[in-house]
Parts: structure tokens; C-alpha cells; sequence
């Protein structure tokens, strides 16, 4: 276990020209906390985590976030927090102009993931 408890959220962005990527900043037996850059335009597909929780921080852009398997969606800004409880659809596009950055921490480590 590493006594590393500062974790400067720019060194895990990771821009990137297909689909984003999920940088795992740091992953622990309780949970997975995740750095993403999304670019204008980019999507996250929609999923579920069918064992947890996903909070996003929403550090800054805007973007349209998929609430359901319809996909019927809310708009998200800098400063926002989101969160999709256990089994709860969610994903975004990126409509800002900016890359849309958030934090996400997945909780507890066995969240799992499916596809929508």
C-alpha cells in the first residue's frame, strides 16, 4: 500500500484522438478512482456498474449525461457532481467547445461494468 495521498489530477489526463481514456489514478480494495479527458464531440458509451456506485467531479467543460438505457440525457457542467447508483445507466458526450474533464471514483473495486 503506497502512503501516497496527493494525486495531482493533470498528470493522469490523457487526451486522446479515438476514445477516451480511463486513467486509474489509484485503485484500492474499497475503490477505483479514475481521471477522464474527453475531447468535443467524444462519448463515453452508456453502462451500468451492476455492483456500485461511479461519482463523477466534474472539473471542467459540460456535457450532455445519458440517464437511461433510452437514452434520455441531462446536462452537466464544471463544478457538477454525478452520481449513478448501483445498476444506474449512465455515459456522456462531450458538447462543450473544451475537453470535458471529471474524477470519477467507482466504489467498492468489484463495481464491474457492462455495456449498454
Amino acid at each position: 500500500m503506497t502512503n501516497q495521498r496527493v494525486y495531482p489530477s493533470n498528470d493522469y489526463m490523457q487526451p486522446s484522438e479515438g476514445e477516451p481514456i480511463r486513467s486509474v489514478i489509484v485503485e484500492s480494495e474499497h475503490s477505483t478512482i479514475v481521471a477522464w479527458h474527453v475531447e468535443p464531440g467524444q462519448r463515453i458509451a452508456p453502462h451500468t456498474h451492476p455492483e456500485g456506485q461511479d461519482t463523477w467531479t466534474i472539473l471542467s467543460g459540460q456535457g450532455l449525461y445519458q440517464v437511461d438505457a433510452q437514452g434520455l440525457t441531462v446536462s452537466i457542467v464544471t463544478g457538477d457532481v454525478v452520481v449513478a447508483q448501483k445498476g444506474q445507466v449512465h455515459g456522456v458526450l462531450c458538447t462543450s467547445g473544451d475537453p470535458l474533464r471529471f474524477i470519477s471514483v467507482v466504489a467498492p473495486l468489484a463495481a464491474g461494468y457492462e455495456p449498454i
